[in-house]
């Protein structure tokens, strides 16, 4: 089982960067394709970036691509997001998630941007 926690969030103004971190332990960190998500809550979340578990592929969601960056270093478990050019739109709670045969999910950390 995948542990994931999610770091980096916090209070910043409109047009400010950040660059959250999600970090794996307890399992294969290399094998899962990884992700961030967004919203309000858990039931809330939208999809944000994807990278595939070798990091040679990745995918954006409309509203980040071109300002939003997703990376991972294997070596170090973890992922990283840095997000650019921030929006209040951006506000949300950031989530992380590992998925291979199983889906985790870390709890998350609040990102708001003040306009």
């Amino acid at each position: 089982q995948v542990q994931l926690v999610e770091s980096g969030g916090g209070l910043v103004q409109a047009g400010d960067s950040l660059r959250l971190s999600c970090a794996a332990s307890g399992g294969t960190f290399s094998v899962y394709d990884m992700a961030w998500f967004r919203g309000k809550d858990r039931e809330d979340r939208e999809f944000v970036a994807r990278i595939s578990s070798n990091a040679r592929s990745s995918t954006y969601a409309a509203s980040v691509k071109g300002r939003f960056t997703i990376s991972r270093d294997n070596a170090k478990k973890t992922m990283y997001l840095e997000m650019n050019h921030l929006t209040p739109e951006d506000t949300a709670i950031y989530y992380c998630q590992a998925k291979n045969v199983d889906i985790y999910w870390g709890q998350g950390t609040q990102v708001t941007v003040s306009s």
